[in-house]
């Protein structure tokens, strides 16, 4: 459902648009690229200059290449706008700490601990907080084809609140996962069983 209409007129003054794709590559390795783009609808006064209508402040890609475990092998990152030319660019190459670490194990704290504040652009990190998720969905579209383990307990269950393993959901789209009713009530009588013993 769409956002309710607004109640009263008004006018756009700013556009930021943020996408993120996922390509599979020849080698079986996957990229995931982000791009940001900021937008103002009437020219703007920056510190660096006037900037027209339309023009971009901010035109910034990342991509890293991950393997199925999602270790980051290689990483590009590129500014082709920026709102102080000659100095944001300066920080792409400090990207490069990313190599090695696995988008979902502890990667938000790690990218703020090496990219955080000074150390890093704040709208390149942005991008790349948003990496792991991106990440998941495109190995969630993949999955059949890789040959991921059936044994093994779906990612995304436990992952936020309707995936929860005892909720509706899970017990609708996931029955073998789902530790909800019956299952709970097993799980306390075992318990239950297990500490008396």
């Amino acid at each position: 459902m769409p956002l309710p209409s607004p109640r009263l007129p008004r006018k756009r003054l700013h556009q930021r648009k943020v996408s993120f794709e996922g390509w599979q590559r020849d080698d079986g390795l996957i990229d995931i690229e982000a791009h940001i783009t900021d937008l103002r609808d009437e020219d703007s006064q920056l510190g660096s200059g006037l900037r027209r209508s339309g023009e971009p402040i901010h035109d910034m890609w990342i991509r890293v290449t991950i393997d199925q475990r999602f270790f980051i092998s290689e990483i590009a990152v590129s500014s082709d706008a920026v709102p102080y030319p000659g100095g944001c660019e300066a920080i792409t190459p400090a990207y490069q700490q990313l190599v090695g670490l696995n988008l979902v194990k502890g990667f938000r704290r790690e990218v703020t601990q090496r990219l955080g504040s000074i150390h890093g652009c704040s709208h390149i990190t942005e991008l790349a907080f948003g990496l792991p998720t991106a990440a998941i969905q495109t190995f969630a579209g993949i999955k059949n084809r890789l040959n991921l383990d059936p044994d093994r307990k779906p990612f995304q269950l436990d992952s936020c609140h309707a995936l929860e393993t005892t909720t509706e959901t899970v017990r609708r789209y996931y029955p073998r996962w789902y530790r909800g009713g019956e299952a709970t009530k097993n799980l306390i009588s075992t318990t239950a069983v297990s500490d008396a013993q």
